[in-house]
């Protein structure tokens, strides 16, 4: 799995979009905004969630954090964040590295609706050190992904 199943995913359904590997770690926003020239807002983190019945990624705004209360109205319950196995197991991909392509399994997708302020977001690709350039429509639209509205900005 890793970068090798967004690589595939990539180039059966989206062959135009371009991995990019810098060699240096991006794992955390700050890293990653600063490796690739852009707003910390501009990375996407994926976020991994469980409820009581099911396990679902939120893609977020790397300058935003979960709103408890939106959220809990989306999924329908009170999430937890999945520890680092759970996160490798179900999504195929390390924390850090995590994305909603070439997935291990398929989970619902939710994109907040704050990705819609940029241009450009850039998620991870399955590894430490990758990631693609993408627009926000795209990215909901190849994982599948549905709009809400469960973040705030970090002040």
């Amino acid at each position: 799995m890793t970068i090798e199943s967004v690589r595939e995913f990539f180039a059966e359904h989206a062959p135009d979009i371009q991995i990019l590997e810098l060699g240096q770690s991006t794992a955390t926003v700050e890293l990653a905004a600063q490796a690739h020239g852009v707003e910390p807002g501009q990375i996407a983190k994926t976020l991994s969630l469980r409820t009581a019945d099911q396990v679902v990624l939120v893609v977020a705004c790397g300058d935003t954090r979960l709103d408890n209360k939106k959220l809990r109205h989306v999924l329908g319950g009170r999430p937890k964040m999945l520890n680092a196995d759970e996160v490798a197991a179900l999504t195929g991909h390390p924390v850090g590295g995590v994305c909603p392509f070439g997935l291990a399994q398929a989970l619902p997708v939710y994109c907040d609706i704050r990705l819609q302020n940029y241009p450009i977001v850039m998620p991870a690709a399955g590894s430490l050190d990758s990631a693609v350039r993408i627009t926000p429509a795209r990215l909901a639209e190849l994982a599948n992904g549905h709009w809400v509205d469960v973040c705030q900005s970090i002040v």
